[in-house]
This record gives structure tokens, sequence and C-alpha cells, in this order.
């Protein structure tokens, strides 16, 4: 992977349009508890829940991205974090394969809609295998987590499906259980990650592959500052994490604060309503 440099706060950095995958939050709730963040004896705003996850939609739409919606079903409250749901490049789609019971059940649901969304080729998982929660592409590298949820047989299986080769990383803090919570793609040679999320041997690596990467501090980590989206130009992230903004604007980056709070109770921001349709 080639060397990235350090870009002046004015350098006009070029957005790309995207295509992606959201789920609306009708059935949006916290009922069990599978990640430190989600306390079921706390009462959950669905309202207030589907009014920021419209206000998302509506802001990727403003900056020139396509939205398609999958519908949620009743009993999959997690539905809503869409970049959970699979993998999608290139005309073929993989879908998950859960690691909990309780978000089992969404497997058939996105790889319904990767049927009928026309995908040359659409597969499930055979191995524990997260989506895009724990699997993001880096221009022609696919970065890959274990630790907690996505098991690392399933790295070899994305690698073969999709042709593109996967750097495996190890995540060690249960506060940071996907990658996706830990590390964020800023465009198509650089990343922002959170170090200690992530095992010696795995920081060594990302030093190696990303010199000039934005580091976050942890104030930025513990609001999932790092679960964010960016086009190239715009970083679509929590509004909390203000170092991460600062540190973003920096080297030329537009961050667009969004606001999730309601959601961030069951563990997600804005790139877990995400999932990224590849090209």
């Amino acid at each position: 992977m080639t060397e990235t440099l350090l870009v002046a706060p004015d350098t006009e950095r070029i957005p790309v349009s995207k295509r992606f995958l959201m789920c609306r939050p009708d059935f949006f709730d916290v009922t069990y508890a599978i990640n430190p963040w989600m306390d079921p004896t706390r009462p959950v705003d669905r309202g207030l829940a589907v009014a920021q996850w419209s206000a998302l939609r509506a802001t990727y739409l403003q900056h020139g991205h396509r939205v398609e919606v999958v519908p949620g079903e009743p009993g999959l409250p997690d539905m809503v974090f869409a970049a959970n749901g699979g993998i999608a490049i290139g005309g073929r789609a993989m879908a998950a394969r859960f690691t909990h019971a309780e978000r089992q059940g969404e497997t058939a649901a996105y790889r319904d809609w990767f049927v009928r969304g026309g995908f040359r080729e659409v597969v499930t998982a055979g191995g524990v295998n997260e989506g895009q929660g724990d699997f993001l592409l880096v221009g022609d590298v696919m970065l890959a987590a274990t630790g907690f949820r996505t098991s690392l047989s399933s790295h070899q299986e994305v690698e073969e499906l999709f042709g593109i080769p996967v750097v495996s990383l190890e995540l060690v803090d249960p506060r940071w259980y996907h990658l996706d919570t830990a590390l964020c793609v800023l465009d198509d040679t650089n990343v922002a990650y959170y170090p200690p999320a992530f095992s010696e041997a795995s920081r060594a690596m990302l030093r190696g592959l990303f010199p000039d990467a934005v580091i976050a501090t942890r104030a930025d980590a513990e609001v999932l500052g790092l679960n964010a989206m960016s086009d190239g130009r715009h970083v679509f992230l929590t509004a909390a994490a203000t170092d991460l903004h600062g540190a973003l604007r920096s080297r030329g980056y537009q961050p667009v604060p969004i606001q999730l709070s309601e959601l961030l109770r069951a563990g997600g921001s804005v790139k877990c309503c995400t999932l990224e349709i590849h090209p």
C-alpha cells in the first residue's frame, strides 16, 4: 500500500458518490445485552431513534449519496445496524452469520435483499461473520477483525469470494467489539483508529500500513466517534467526538456532525447504520 502524505487543511479533497443500504429503526429496542453499551432496564425512545436515523439518511442524500432501505422486521431490534448485514462488492454479496442468537434472524432478511437487488452472486457466510462491522475495504485491501464477533476463519472465506487480500487484526477491548467501532476508513489510502482497541501486533500492522493515520483520543472512542462514514472529503460522525473533528479538519477532511444518541444506547452510531455497497 502506498505511503500517504500529510495534507494541509486548505487542500481540496474530492468526495466520491457512494451507495448505501440502511434499515429504518421501526422496531428498534434494547431488550437484551450483547455488548457493554446495552442496558435493557432503560426504556428506549423509538420516536427519537427514528428521527435521528432519518436525519442521517437525509444528510447522506444532501451530500449526493444514494440510499436504499431494507425493511425492518418485528423481533429484530438491532436490524437498524445494517453494516452488520453483510459485505457487498462488485456485484457479489455475502450475507452475515451472527454470533448471538438474538441477531441471527437478520441473516435471511439481508440475504433476501441482496437477491432482490440483482447481485450476480449471493452467498451466506459459512463462518461467523458480522459483515462490515468487522470487514472494512481500504482501496484494494480488506481490513478484517476478530476477537469478539467475527471468526478468524471467515477472513479467508471473504478473501476467496471477493478476490481481495485480507489483513487480519485482533480486537482486545469489549467496548470496541467490532472493527468499525475502533477504525474508520477515510479514503482509499488512509484511516483513523484508536490503538488501545487492538492487540500490540495489530497496532504494529496498522502503523506499517497507515503511517499517517489519524489517531483518535480515548474521548473520541468512548462516544463511538470512529463509527463513522467518509466519502473522501466529508466524514459523517457523531457530534460528540470533538477531538476527532479537529484532527480531521487538520488533514483537509470536513466533519459532518450527526446526532445518534438513542441508537448509541445499543452500541451503534453512523457506520453501524450504514452498509456500503462497493462498485
